[in-house]
């Protein structure tokens, strides 16, 4: 059984545990770099257990406080964007999960697909902002952009053995999050606290904080735009309580194809690592016998304008994206900061987006630039 080398970017974060967790499992996978923020306490456990070539810590000071406790004289730490590049493309791996959060992740997953690796993508963000780039990439270097986030590997699993021109629509499914069902004046004492409870998924805290305005289904809309070549208005979001359906897709015919499973993340990343093959996956199964029902809802655009933002995003396209995504970025992280109310973060996303005039193809540079410009602004007039 060859061994399967694996890269893994944002290895102290929430996908990133749980793919050492599937790692773990598989005695023919091997881990030959890891990155992460800041967090050395948890890679250095990371270092010991899996023993990585090269390791990639974004903070200076914290690599070199990481190097003086390591007790691996084989692992390398290196540092910076340059370091994040250097794990992704590193010559033994066959595979990369991309699981950082945030634009970081659009040059190390570009120099990754050049270097010919897969990537188990988990950070919608490079495709919602540079999709335009990425998708003809993938193509011109032939490597498989597999996805990990639930919903897109749902709706990859149910194309399994279609044909894609054969699309009707795609149907995205969300939880609803911690506040589905409430109306905007009910949202307006909104604490941390609150919006981090999400009822069924176990995150980190951007996304949980983005599930719960339900920006992050109008991000995984875009991506599923340039992951399955559709028109974001042949993209249908459907809430479902539950998280039972993971998305569908209906084809032309009028079938319906879904997949279904409990909500554990392991289960997109296993597939991801292991496509075409199925493998056994310790956990729960869906019990029919037991659930009572399985309900859905359309999703509310006016207390949720987040996911309305996003898709007028989408339908404008070019530069747009990347204002949405880095006016969320940041006025996530000054709620989370409690430096603005929970109802200012859709508000700063549309502020940001009303004064932006568009770039139909913007360039790396210009996409990096535009997100600074974002920040700047927002910080300027926000973070007193």
């Amino acid at each position: 059984m060859k061994t399967k080398n694996i890269a893994v970017l944002g290895s102290t974060g929430s996908i990133g545990t749980q793919t050492l967790e599937v790692i773990r499992n598989n005695d023919d996978m091997r881990v030959v770099s890891l990155a992460a923020g800041s967090n050395i306490t948890l890679l250095q456990k990371q270092i010991e257990e899996f023993s990585p070539k090269l390791v990639c810590v974004f903070d200076k000071k914290k690599a070199e406080e990481l190097q003086k406790n390591l007790k691996n004289p084989e692992t390398e730490i290196v540092t910076g964007m340059d370091g994040l590049i250097a794990c992704t493309t590193i010559d033994e791996a066959d595979i990369a999960v991309a699981a950082v959060v945030g634009m970081i992740g659009i040059k190390p997953v570009i120099e990754a697909v050049k270097a010919g690796k897969d990537i188990a993508f988990a950070n919608k963000e490079t495709l919602v902002t540079a999709g335009h780039i990425i998708m003809p990439m993938i193509k011109k270097y032939g490597v498989k952009l597999l996805p990990v986030d639930s919903e897109h590997s749902a709706i990859f699993q149910s194309l399994n053995g279609e044909n894609a021109s054969d699309i009707d629509k795609i149907l995205l499914t969300a939880s609803g999050g911690p506040f589905r069902g409430k109306k905007r004046e009910e949202l307006i004492n909104i604490q941390v606290e609150d919006a981090l409870k999400h009822p069924n998924w176990s995150m980190g805290r951007k996304i949980t904080i983005d599930s719960s305005t339900m920006v992050n289904k109008g991000l995984e809309v875009i991506e599923a735009k340039w992951l399955f070549d559709v028109s974001c208005d042949d993209i249908r979001v459907v809430v479902q309580p539950k998280s039972v359906i993971h998305s569908m897709v209906q084809f032309k015919d009028g079938a319906v194809i879904a997949q279904l499973g409990t909500p554990d993340m392991k289960l997109p990343i296993q597939y991801a690592l292991t496509y075409p093959e199925r493998r056994y996956l310790p956990g729960e199964r869906l019990d029919f016998w037991k659930m009572s029902e399985i309900t859905f809802e359309k999703p509310d655009m006016e207390t949720f304008k987040g996911l309305r933002l996003a898709y007028d995003a989408c339908r404008e396209g070019g530069s747009m994206p990347t204002v949405l995504n880095a006016a969320n970025e940041k006025a996530v992280a000054l709620f989370l900061d409690r430096k603005i109310a929970y109802l200012q973060i859709a508000d700063i996303i549309e502020e940001c987006m009303l004064k932006h005039t568009t770039v139909k193809e913007p360039s790396l540079e210009e996409i990096l630039e535009i997100e600074q410009k974002v920040y700047s602004y927002i910080l300027s007039k926000y973070d007193k």
